[in-house]
């Protein structure tokens, strides 16, 4: 394992993608009436097990992601909530201020290379 696709093929032996895709869709939150893979069976079964609270409603409004960010990006976005929270901005958080950024983009204006 010497380049970065023999550490990705190393990484997907040890991961099944039907494990991974459960957990990173909310999959150990459905209920155990349906499960539909290996990762929701466990789950499921987890869930079915005498005194086990049943699994929390999912809010269908939102949904949580996972996102890969540059450091010093993070560091930027974080000064930036900082500052508004110094504004008298008690909400901000990075999720609002992505969302905030999102609503303002015109891709007409957007490089072709990002």
């Amino acid at each position: 394992m010497t380049s970065e696709g023999d550490l990705g093929g190393a990484a997907m032996a040890q991961l099944e993608r039907d494990e991974v895709e459960g957990v990173l869709s909310g999959a150990f939150y459905t209920p155990a009436s349906a499960p539909r893979s290996r990762a929701r069976s466990r789950a499921a079964g987890a869930a079915s097990e005498p005194g086990a609270a049943p699994p929390p409603d999912r809010p269908q409004h939102y949904k949580v992601i996972c996102i890969s960010m540059y450091t010093e990006d993070l560091e930027r976005l974080d000064g930036m909530v900082g500052a508004l929270k110094a504004r008298g901005v008690t909400k901000a958080n990075r999720s609002a201020l992505i969302r905030h950024a999102l609503s303002q983009v015109d891709l007409d204006k957007i490089p072709k290379g990002i």
